[in-house]
């Protein structure tokens, strides 16, 4: 129900890579041990799928991503840091029951949480988002101290842009593939950040794009499970 963390994320794997300065919600800046409830950042989007196969296997789960024909991280290598033709051909198992980055149009699904708001829970930025307007762009705050939406979600606007699995395409419709488009040049983006000053940019529609590689210390990710 929240961005991932980077106390998750530094029990998973063993770092926290995160650049943003990370604050509370009456926005006290946090130190040590009290950043752990922050969103993790300064991830791309090969770091996310290596974190989601990492956590299916502590958890015993079946991972969902596979590179080299393995579904091991070990065996794929060093996270790349320019753009990977091996790593960009990573497949997902959609019927695993490991931890996986959403679809842009489940992502979009489970923004609106069965209701018909401007941001993922309100029409009033402010109850539901940190962004730049009442963050001062400073930095990032701890999760779930905003309000959630329909479906119990918290900081789908807002916080960190969050990695899709998707590759750049086409608008969302009806006639969207389930598993998104098949292949491109980016990665989606979805949710705005604590960096956007615009409200705009928090929208549920509103979506961004960036090199699989790219990191930024406004993007984060969280994961989805297969829900049978």
């Amino acid at each position: 129900d929240h961005e991932v963390t980077r106390g998750e994320y530094l029990e998973v794997m063993g770092s926290d890579p995160s650049k943003a300065s990370a604050y509370d919600n009456e926005g006290k800046k946090l130190k040590g041990d009290n950043v752990l409830n922050n969103p993790v950042n300064y991830v791309n989007w090969y770091n996310a799928i290596v974190y989601c196969n990492k956590l299916s296997i502590k958890e015993n789960l079946t991972p969902c991503y596979s590179i080299k024909q393995s579904t091991n991280p070990d065996k794929w290598g060093t996270v790349p840091e320019s753009d990977d033709d091996e790593w960009d051909a990573a497949t997902c198992d959609f019927e695993a029951n490991g931890y996986r980055l959403p679809t842009e149009a489940e992502w979009e699904w489970l923004a609106r949480g069965g209701e018909n708001y401007e941001y993922a829970g309100s029409d009033n930025i402010d109850d539901v988002a940190w962004y730049g307007g009442n963050t001062n762009d400073t930095g990032t705050r701890e999760v779930k101290t905003k309000a959630p939406n329909g479906y119990g979600l918290y900081d789908m606007s807002g916080n960190v842009w969050e990695w899709c699995w998707d590759w750049r395409g086409g608008e969302i419709s009806d006639s969207t593939p389930a598993d998104g488009v098949t292949s491109g040049s980016d990665r989606v983006q979805r949710g705005g950040s604590f960096y956007c000053k615009l409200a705009a940019y928090e929208s549920i529609s509103c979506r961004s794009f960036d090199a699989p590689n790219n990191r930024v210390y406004d993007i984060g990710f969280r994961v989805v499970r297969q829900a049978n």
